[in-house]
């Protein structure tokens, strides 16, 4: 299962889920949908724009956890 750590990193890097939605394009909505992992799915573009706008890596965002 892919685990979402968007929460976390937004959290460091210490900016909100409105600033945030401001600076990569999407509603808060949308946003709040990926931070849940509610999404089916992230466009490269968009994990491109998060990327940017916090200063990190795909891999502090997306985690892959095993199903126990």
């Amino acid at each position: 299962m892919i685990k979402i750590n968007l929460d976390r990193v937004m959290l460091e890097r210490k900016i909100s889920s409105k600033a945030l939605a401001e600076k990569i394009g999407i509603t808060q909505a949308n946003l709040s949908i990926l931070k849940k992992g509610k999404a089916r799915g992230i466009r490269f573009a968009t994990l491109e724009k998060i990327c940017q706008a916090l200063n990190c890596q795909p891999g502090d965002i997306l985690e892959y956890e095993e199903k126990n």
